[in-house]
């Protein structure tokens, strides 16, 4: 592999794009590997989806798709002897995401002839140690959460903990060209880069920021590669494809990006203050970023993310044009709830062991009771039909049923249509979409070793 730069140097750090799995242009990745970066990398996933990711153990994005962009940055570093950071692999880090990268790695590298020491860094949690954690008061609540409970931690189908930059840095010394993480901050692969070869932590952290989704912080935004040079005081930002580029608006606005505070980031180990940034145009593409701090922590942290089992979900798409209907909605779905109510009752589904939520699109689908604008008249309406059984998928598809007959044939004043309210744009009209889960731990725990949380295992290919 090639040497990483001495202190006083500059860090070439290479995204391929925001997420691995949403693609990238080979032109930008090998306009990137002409630049000679240190190291590549990307983002693996992050909550973003939801719960569910992470309680069923799959990927939100397609295993072809992230098949693909994996083959192309494996062999461009291994071709290059540079580095392959990935954090948060699989979309949600938890172990069976993990190992369905770590997977596709060894079949390319089978298929492909490369050969490589690869680092797989665990984050999914054991139950015991956080309930030993919360016994010795080293877990603390985030975002209004109750304090975590032994009962919860059971309930728990994954729990991960989101690592910093440490463990990255701890496989880099351990000679691994290709690490592989479970949950981990969107920005400490990057950030551990840069620490590992002596640059401070401050732009090392803001780098990350930026390389975390790609070429996102251009313009025009995209799915794309983003190529950021960090030195001791300064990070430059350039996108790879020439259709886009970077401007000191497109990266403050990028700063402000999936976070509480506009100028604090706070990150495992300490918090990014850019409230003194500066932001200048170094070309027509480029942008130099400077002025970040970083401000240790008294107390280093990691967040945990844990999910449980809710139910089981149905849905139901269907959509109105009948003006008459649109009319009275309100007392047409109404009417439909009660009818619902009642009859899932009779065959044994009591009120209080489901819900049923109704989204009306083209009124406040995406919005509902906070829509500010609810006068306009609409010449059609969408609906998503949607019950969440506590039981069973059974239950869940029963009074689906029930409430996608009663959209269809519930009677109504001054109605015309004898045959049906509703047209259903698929058939069979009923999905079974399957376990619900919500999250049930957004917690910290107090760490003294910083990397026995996420232990690393080591293999070479």
């Amino acid at each position: 592999m090639s040497q990483p730069p001495r202190r006083g140097r500059e860090m070439r750090l290479l995204s391929t794009s925001a997420i691995l799995g949403y693609g990238f242009p080979e032109a930008s990745l090998r306009a990137g590997l002409d630049r000679g970066p240190h190291v590549i990398g990307v983002d693996g996933g992050s909550v973003d989806p939801g719960p569910h990711y992470l309680g069923i153990g799959k990927p939100f994005c397609s295993p072809i798709a992230i098949s693909r962009d994996l083959r192309l940055m494996l062999n461009a570093a291994v071709r290059h002897g540079i580095p392959l950071l990935i954090g948060t692999s699989g979309g949600a880090g938890g172990a069976p995401h993990l190992a369905l990268v770590a997977g596709m790695a060894r079949e390319i590298a089978r298929q492909d002839g490369l050969h490589f020491r690869m680092a797989l860094i665990q984050a999914e949690q054991d139950k015991d140690s956080i309930r030993r954690r919360v016994a010795a008061g080293r877990v603390k609540p985030l975002a209004r959460q109750p304090v975590l409970t032994d009962e919860t931690i059971d309930r728990a189908s994954r729990i991960v903990g989101m690592m910093g930059t440490e463990p990255f840095m701890a496989a880099l010394d351990a000679g691994a060209q290709v690490v592989l993480a479970g949950r981990a901050s969107d920005p400490a692969p990057w950030a551990a880069a840069a620490i590992h070869a002596g640059l401070p932590p401050a732009p090392a952290w803001y780098a990350g920021k930026m390389l975390e989704c790609g070429a996102t912080p251009s313009i025009p935004k995209g799915h794309d590669s983003l190529l950021v040079t960090v030195r001791e005081d300064h990070v430059e930002c350039e996108p790879m494809n020439p259709a886009r580029r970077c401007t000191p608006l497109s990266i403050a606005n990028h700063s402000l990006h999936e976070n509480s505070s506009p100028v604090h980031h706070i990150e495992p180990g300490g918090m990014l203050d850019t409230s003194e940034c500066r932001f200048e145009a170094v070309s027509d593409r480029a942008v130099r970023i400077s002025g970040m701090r970083w401000i240790p922590a008294a107390q280093y942290t990691a967040k945990l993310e844990g999910v449980e089992r809710a139910g089981y979900r149905s849905i139901c798409v269907c959509g109105t044009r009948d003006p008459l209907l649109i009319g009275r909605i309100d007392d047409f779905i109404a009417t439909v709830r009660q009818e619902v109510a009642a009859k899932a009752e009779a065959f044994g589904a009591p009120p209080d062991s489901y819900r049923f939520g109704i989204r009306v699109y083209g009124r406040d689908g995406v919005m509902a009771t906070r829509e500010p604008v609810r006068d306009a008249t609409p010449h059609e309406l969408g609906f998503v039909l949607e019950v969440v059984s506590r039981d069973s998928q059974e239950m869940a598809s029963a009074v689906l049923g029930m409430a996608r007959t009663n959209m269809l044939h519930t009677d109504f004043p001054g109605r015309l249509c004898r045959e049906g309210n509703m047209a259903f744009p698929f058939s069979p009209s009923d999905i079974e979409v399957g376990p619900v889960y919500r999250f049930s731990i957004y917690h910290v725990m107090e760490l003294d070793d910083l990397l026995e949380p996420f232990p690393i295992q080591y293999e070479s290919l």
